[in-house]
């Protein structure tokens, strides 16, 4: 079901399935709020307490507080100069093209998950589902067709993607899929059956391959995620037909995450820049190269922000474990690409004007170990957005060599 804008004369932020009941004193808070005016997301009583409250507009007859608000809430509205919008937008648009796939089990308890500054419970979008995580994948060609798994970076989403699935449904069956806790996919509180670690990350890959009934594969990853992909390929060489790394971190330069990361994994600031959608999604999309984001892409990146605090928590937690294990990924990386028992057909497509990772190294570490290496120069580090239609050629040329021998 994808999610409708609703129309709203004021802008403010809303989360995914909630009403904010404000139950104000008379005289401290009926000046400020008096005069607001309600809409299907926001609705506002006055009543003799000076009690702030939110309560669930699902039946959880023992909570009192829930993160996320309404589904007609929230994506309409843009922070740039932007719209409200009762007409379906492009982020409609492009839910409509994918499906959720299930794969990697939640683990844990099964308790509620409680959002960690108050300690109270979050919303249906926090909360892990009862048994297995649900994946957004949109798929572009016939099914029989060789398979290519399009995997999008951090942070990023599927529909980075866009431009490069219609030139490979020609010949192959693309599949791109937004990770856990990024665009569409499960985004549960960390800590209630996800965590965000690397390592669960390469686990969870390895169960939407086996879920979407993949046998042989060829795989395209861009950035901070390619250390996970490499890592999930070394133990299934015999899967892949080609492995394909868009501006991977690859030298000790690299180890760290730039500025406008890893502020999200700072202690609160991180908490409160990860809420930000201007922050969380475009500045972190067009800081990194000569990337310009249309409005209505825009709003697609935005989404996750404005319609669900969870997105914001999942990006904080991703944040502080890739400050925390990117150095010893990045390693690994570097001694699986190069150990001699790596058979898999590896090609580095680099875009030149990446403003995060140093080009430095990078030409001398694919002569050492033999991989295959493709500029391009007119890309930052996102190559899908700033040389889409580039890239797809390349990718299509590039598997179908491989596919062909």
């Amino acid at each position: 079901m994808a999610i409708q804008a609703s129309q709203a004369m004021i802008p403010f932020l809303h989360a995914r399935q909630l009403e904010y009941l404000v139950r104000s004193h008379k005289s401290s808070l009926s000046s400020r709020f008096g005069d607001r005016p309600k809409s299907a997301a926001q609705l506002i009583s006055r009543r003799d307490s000076n009690k702030l409250a939110c309560k669930a507009s699902v039946d959880d007859s023992d909570e009192d507080y829930l993160i996320d608000a309404p589904v007609s809430a929230g994506d309409g509205f843009s922070f740039s100069g932007g719209k409200y919008s009762d007409g379906p937008s492009q982020s409609d648009e492009w839910f409509k093209q994918g499906n959720m796939v299930k794969a990697f089990p939640v683990l844990g308890s099964g308790e509620k998950a409680k959002d960690p500054i108050f300690g109270l419970t979050m919303g249906s979008g926090s909360q892990s589902p009862a048994d297995v995580f649900r994946w957004f994948c949109v798929e572009s060609g016939i099914a029989d067709n060789p398979p290519v798994l399009l995997i999008h970076g951090f942070p990023s989403q599927a529909y980075s993607y866009r431009k490069i699935l219609p030139i490979l449904s020609k010949d192959y069956h693309a599949i791109a899929f937004d990770w856990i806790g990024f665009g569409f996919s499960d985004k549960p509180q960390p800590g209630y059956g996800f965590n965000y670690t690397l390592n669960e990350y390469v686990s969870s890959l390895e169960s939407l391959i086996n879920s979407l009934g993949i046998d042989k594969v060829s795989l395209v990853v861009q950035g901070y995620f390619s250390p996970v992909v490499v890592k999930y390929a070394s133990k299934h060489q015999e899967k892949l037909n080609h492995l394909i790394l868009l501006n991977p971190p690859l030298t000790s330069k690299h180890a760290n995450l730039p500025s406008s990361l890893s502020i999200f994994s700072n202690f609160l600031l991180g908490e409160i820049f990860s809420q930000d959608p201007l922050r969380a999604s475009d500045k972190a999309l067009t800081s990194c190269g000569p990337y310009k984001m249309k409005e209505d892409d825009a709003m697609v990146y935005r989404r996750p922000y404005l319609s669900s605090g969870s997105s914001g928590f999942a990006l904080n937690a991703i944040s502080r474990a890739m400050r925390k294990e990117l150095k010893n990924y990045v390693e690994e990386t570097r001694t699986i690409l190069k150990d001699e028992n790596w058979k898999v057909k590896t090609t580095i497509c680099w875009g030149q004007r990446d403003r995060w990772l140093s080009y430095d190294g990078v030409e001398e570490f694919c002569k050492d170990s033999k991989l295959k290496m493709v500029e391009l120069p007119m890309a930052g580090h996102h190559v899908q957005e700033d040389s889409g239609e580039e890239l797809g050629k390349l990718i299509a040329e590039i598997v179908g060599r491989r596919v062909q021998q």
